[in-house]
């Protein structure tokens, strides 16, 4: 058991690299446009939460609240509750890179409202999504451990990497809901008047590197789902 258990945790794990390093310089890049425009504040000096108000009101979407949550970078919109959430910084920051993940945040918001397809199907398919990116890969491990080409291991092994395809799909379509989410934005602080020129493209700048991270975890879940199905062949042989 203890053979198996090496032996999937060491096999192809060379295949992951790519996406690891991906993902570290993504999250450099968040950092580093988060931290540049954060100390850039809007000349209309209005906060993040204000902007929210506003773009929510626009697009008479007034019954969805804004709470404040605590944490770096916590923002989301909640479809299930139909609440918007912002983390402090952003909640009562002047700054352009505030209010950037403020109207993405509403972006999202409007998505749900207007029935976007692709964050429909991301909603629909989040249970299953979720169970197969925590057991999938358990269950080929499992495979692994009762041994042998049998048609009970093979079963256990294809069941997890069908369950960890549900991941991956989450993955994929989460991009252009993310996507689309930051070019409502900029639009919206463009039209609405919120940020001048070069505020706007610190606003993008922003929201350009946050889309960064999640084409990485695309990335990560494709490398992670070809590492299963190259160990679940093998031991087929």
């Amino acid at each position: 058991m203890l053979g198996g258990y090496l032996e999937y945790t060491f096999s192809y794990i060379w295949i992951l690299i790519p996406g690891l390093l991906l993902g570290f310089w993504a999250q450099l890049k968040v950092q580093g446009a988060y931290s540049k425009y954060s100390r850039m504040q809007n000349r209309r000096g209005i906060t993040g939460a204000q902007a929210a108000r506003y773009i929510l009101e626009a697009y008479n979407l007034n019954h969805i609240p804004i709470e404040r949550v605590s944490g770096h970078l916590t923002d989301h919109y909640d479809p299930s509750n139909k609440v918007l959430r912002l983390s402090d910084s952003v909640y009562n920051g002047t700054d352009v890179a505030a209010l950037g993940v403020a109207a993405h945040e509403v972006g999202h918001a409007i998505q749900h409202d207007r029935g976007y397809v692709p964050l429909t199907l991301r909603n629909s398919f989040y249970p299953i999504c979720a169970i197969g990116s925590q057991f999938g890969p358990y269950m080929v491990l499992i495979g692994i451990m009762i041994g042998g080409a049998g048609y009970f291991s093979s079963l256990v092994m294809y069941g997890g990497i069908i369950l960890f395809s549900f991941a991956v799909f989450f993955s994929l379509i989460t991009l252009p809901v993310e996507f689309d989410a930051s070019n409502r934005a900029i639009k919206i602080l463009n039209k609405g008047g919120f940020l001048d020129s070069e505020e706007l493209y610190g606003a993008k700048k922003v929201l350009d590197a946050a889309a960064l991270t999640y084409v990485a975890a695309a990335v990560s879940s494709i490398l992670s789902l070809l590492r299963l199905i190259l160990i679940a062949n093998r031991n087929r042989e």
